[in-house]
């Protein structure tokens, strides 16, 4: 089984990784390199393996062992078009993280490879696991070995950005076992079955009142992780002082884990009270999209102003989603795809200044244009991604997302397209304070990228450019699983 291979052999790399990097950093760094390409091996199995790629069938791979007899729970595994774009998503900025960690990392590197291996196993199991408790046992796999990878190898003020980050997160997290139990009680009501099983759970009656609130206790939990207004104020602080490779995991990967919930949860099992609860989600979505704009280009910290573009791009998620139609759905994933690119990008690329200049004040850079070439033109092909330039990735997701949106709520598009117009006043503002003009009063001279940092970022503007004008690599596969969704999201 190609998906428990994919998770077994990051977890089972991280164990080993810890072990041998007692003895020996280089030793940890490669095994944690191994068990990626391990991993990979197994995702393209699993893509040779599904009896259509292209996702007419809905299922492509599906795995039931009974776990818990006595509470009716499995480990239920499954994979469709959806999860399939996403664990793919994962598995490459894992690559990209590794990259940036190489040379970054250089204490408890064993530790650091654990916590590094066990948060992609979390992530791949989030996207696969349809049994809710197995689900919510992968989400807890996933946020704590984060917490650990900002608190120990993070920036100056890393402890309080990692508590507030395991505060916010595991909050969400009770909140949403919650309104699982409350979910699955429900369903034993109606049905006598005591079944964690997403398949049976979206057959079970979720109107009324009772509805609404198990329905609010999944959408605060995705919320933070997304984040929206107004749970997001732990992700500058996480995205300031977590280490480079933490940060690209962060905005790359974590973030989508709350808009593939949405996605697969609420919409599917509580139908009735998404319909309703739509319009002021909406309202946050485009509140996120202006808030995030506009805080992004009041800030000198370049973390801190990456980290606000994203809160923007996440609005635009979140609208897509709750437009719920096909063009908006379509949309989203590929919003995801391309921000998750895109953002690592710049990311990595605040990390490699950080590490040249020791500082990511934007105030004290400039001129590096002359000095840095390569870098230069690589951050803005990543700022035109994030301001939606036509021709890259990010475009196609929030041209799609806006058209979707203003089939259902035409204010809300026309408010959320105010973002697409802020948005260059702060990608400008990185390029400009950053490269261009007078270097600062005593900036040293700076290596430019070297081969490894050329593939790491490479690859990942590759990717823009490819689904920029090759958009339906992304649609083709997802176009099965968004129809399937959007039936079980419409009661059927």
């Amino acid at each position: 089984m190609q998906l428990l291979g994919i998770i077994i052999s990051l977890l089972g790399g991280g164990v080993l990784s810890l072990i041998v990097g007692r003895q020996s950093a280089s030793a940890s760094r490669w095994l944690s390199l191994v068990s990626l390409l391990v991993a990979s091996m197994f995702y393209i199995s699993l893509w040779l393996d599904s009896e259509d790629p292209l996702a007419t069938s809905i299922w492509l791979q599906h795995a039931n062992w009974l776990w818990i007899e006595r509470f009716g729970i499995h480990v239920l595994l499954a994979t469709d078009g959806l999860s399939l774009i996403l664990i793919g998503l994962t598995l490459l900025l894992g690559y990209v993280a590794l990259l940036s960690a190489w040379h970054e990392i250089n204490h408890r590197c064993g530790l650091f490879y654990l916590n590094f291996l066990f948060t992609l196993a979390g992530v791949v199991g989030v996207f696969s696991a349809l049994d809710l408790f197995l689900f919510f046992v992968f989400w807890e796999v996933m946020l704590v070995p984060m917490f650990l990878i900002i608190a120990i190898w993070g920036h100056e003020g890393r402890r309080y950005a990692a508590t507030k980050f395991f505060i916010y997160t595991q909050a969400s997290s009770l909140l949403m076992l919650a309104a699982m139990v409350g979910l699955v009680l429900l369903n034993q009501q109606q049905t006598g079955i005591f079944s964690f099983s997403w398949f049976r759970l979206i057959q079970t009656d979720t109107s009324g009142a009772l509805g609404m609130w198990l329905m609010l206790g999944f959408y605060v939990a995705f919320l933070v992780k997304l984040p929206g207004l107004p749970v997001h104020s732990w992700l500058p602080d996480a995205h300031t002082q977590a280490p480079t490779p933490g940060s690209i995991l962060l905005a790359g990967i974590l973030l989508k884990t709350g808009a593939y919930g949405l996605l697969r949860f609420v919409w599917p099992l509580f139908p009735d009270a998404a319909l309703t609860f739509a319009p002021f989600a909406m309202g946050l979505g485009v509140l996120s999209v202006l808030y995030g704009a506009k805080l992004a280009f009041a800030q000198d910290d370049l973390k801190r102003l990456i980290a606000y573009t994203s809160i923007s791009h996440m609005g635009f998620i979140s609208l897509g989603i709750f437009a719920w139609n096909h063009l908006s759905l379509q949309g989203t994933v590929m919003q995801i795809v391309g921000h998750g690119l895109s953002s690592a990008g710049l990311f990595a690329i605040a990390g490699l200044l950080q590490q040249r200049l020791h500082t990511r004040d934007l105030n004290q850079m400039g001129g590096l244009w002359g000095q840095l070439p390569k870098l230069s033109a690589l951050t803005m092909l990543f700022a035109a991604a994030a301001l939606g330039l036509p021709g890259l990735a990010n475009f196609i997701g929030e041209f799609m997302v806006l058209l979707g949106v203003f089939q259902v709520q035409p204010w809300a598009a026309s408010l959320s397209a105010l973002g697409m117009i802020l948005a260059p006043v702060y990608a400008l503002l990185i390029l400009q304070k950053g490269f261009f003009g007078a270097p600062a009063q005593g900036q040293r001279e700076v290596l430019d990228l070297n081969l490894r940092e050329l593939v790491m970022l490479g690859i990942l503007a590759l990717g823009l450019i490819l689904l920029g004008f090759w958009p339906n690599l992304i649609f083709n596969i997802s176009a099965a699983p968004v129809d399937y969704l959007l039936y079980l999201g419409k009661g059927g």
